[in-house]
């Protein structure tokens, strides 16, 4: 019986570990299919640099306005049911988009780009606070590898969309290729989701219950007032505007500053998102050997780096070098500053919205400051703005250490449910639940939920997706 338990428990994590990376790969997928067109959009909208700016600071608007109630929406509703519906208006965001540039109509694109914001914002959300119930039941550090779906699904975008645009496909039709991918995935991958932990057998179930049903607003407010998790949220403020300036400006960068075809400009979209890829799939070996906090800030080095070889190069396949050495560096940031909002499963959700929504924020700041700058320094020179919140981002790197194992069966963070957080797991890692020492270099830590076969199917000896989608044999292979 204990078997068949542990085999089944053990299959299901598996299903939901490929459900995680798929519905990541189908989201990157179109996004990288929009960052492909925008050359088109500008020129079937008939838009300056500033007038691009603000409209793609409506698609971040979008996102940014629906992830603070992502949280609460996940959590009475479910992961997978959240997840499936905002995948739908994402794709159904971005035809509305196609149609407005296909007609010439400005506001019928603002508003395609916007709804696929509110579609995006909420089906990442969701997707993550699912990636990291996964994560603990496999028991070691997989959020890198699921956001190698993205990746994945963006490089695919990107690429489509380059030779799409080489041969002359329509926006329209391209768009409606890539939303009925987005949204067919979106519902077919969110039924094989994990189901929250179930709560009511843990030793604090009844503020766990609390949280989760009765006082889910409570419950996010206090997540704004707990000062590792607004860290977090600033590390990962710094790898979004990493991110989203390249998916927003690179094709744009290198159409205007080189005079390169749009063909091209879609390819070192896809140079960029191929090494973000490369990382998030090889990085967990990075991370186990030097922990989380070093990760961080190595990469936000090489995105500082890359960022300037991108700016600042006066040729074309040096630019197209540091596209690549900058999608190595942000590829981490986002999953890392995730994976540490969940290390305690019970208030995820909550603190997964937190900092995602402050994440988020990169993406109204970035089209607003890098479209104004573009104005006079050109698209490629706007991008050394970049730096800013990178740096800021290596400041507050030292949040993401492990909060510390729980003892007796007390949460890790024993102070969160009234607004408190426990800093001594930022500051210090605190210690296991066995008594060692913990550093930022421990594996994502494993807590029983009470359940038998939830318990059995978080040993990691089992565990799928435990070599990464891509083949690899194991975490440290």
């Amino acid at each position: 019986m204990d078997d068949d338990q542990a085999r089944s428990g053990t299959a299901r994590v598996t299903r939901a570990a490929w459900a995680v990376f798929a519905a990541y790969g189908a989201a990157g997928f179109a996004i990288g299919t929009v960052a492909s067109r925008l050359p088109t959009v500008r020129a079937g909208l008939g838009f300056d640099s500033t007038q691009m700016g603000a409209l793609l600071l409506m698609w971040a608007l979008g996102s940014v306005l629906a992830l603070p109630l992502s949280g609460i929406v996940t959590t009475r509703v479910g992961p997978a049911r959240t997840a499936a519906t905002s995948g739908v208006v994402a794709a159904m965001g971005h035809l509305c988009l196609a149609v407005g540039v296909t007609l010439g109509n400005a506001p019928l694109a603002v508003v395609g780009l916007f709804t696929a914001g509110v579609g995006e914002g909420t089906w990442a959300a969701s997707t993550t606070y699912e990636g990291a119930l996964v994560e603990r039941r496999l028991g070691y550090s997989a959020m890198p590898r699921f956001q190698a779906g993205e990746s994945l699904g963006t490089v695919a975008g990107s690429a489509a969309g380059a030779v799409l645009a080489a041969t002359g496909l329509p926006l329209l039709a391209h768009m409606g290729l890539a939303a009925v991918v987005a949204a067919g995935t979106a519902l077919l991958s969110s039924r094989a989701f994990l189901p929250p932990p179930a709560m009511g057998t843990h030793a604090h179930a009844d503020r766990g219950d609390r949280a989760r049903r009765g006082s889910t607003l409570h419950a996010t407010l206090a997540a704004w007032r707990e000062p590792r998790t607004l860290l977090l949220g600033l590390v990962i403020l710094g790898a979004a505007l990493a991110e989203g300036a390249a998916s927003d400006w690179t094709s744009l960068g290198l159409v205007s500053g080189f005079g390169a075809s749009e063909a091209a400009g879609a390819a070192g979209v896809a140079v960029f998102f191929s090494a973000m890829l490369t990382m998030r799939l090889l990085g967990t070996r990075l991370v186990d050997r030097l922990g989380r906090v070093t990760a961080l800030r190595l990469c936000a080095g090489a995105v500082l780096a890359g960022v300037a070889l991108f700016a600042l190069s006066p040729w074309l396949p040096l630019a197209l070098a540091g596209s690549f050495v900058w999608g190595l560096g942000a590829a981490l940031g986002f999953p890392l500053g995730v994976s540490a909002a969940s290390d305690d499963p019970f208030r995820a959700a909550m603190r997964v919205s937190v900092v995602t929504t402050i994440g988020y924020c990169a993406y109204i700041i970035g089209p607003a400051v890098i479209g104004v700058v573009a104005g006079h320094l050109g698209y490629r020179g706007a991008l050394v703005v970049v730096a800013v919140p990178v740096l800021v981002a290596v400041l507050a790197a030292g949040a993401a250490r492990p909060l510390a194992a729980p003892r007796g069966g007390a949460t890790a963070s024993r102070g969160a449910s009234d607004g408190g957080v426990s800093d001594r797991g930022a500051s210090d890692g605190g210690e296991r639940a066995g008594g060692a020492a913990a550093t930022d270099q421990d594996p994502v830590p494993t807590r029983p939920t009470g359940d038998v076969r939830s318990d059995l199917a978080a040993a990691p000896h089992d565990a799928g997706l435990r070599g990464g989608p891509a083949g690899a044999t194991s975490r440290t292979s």
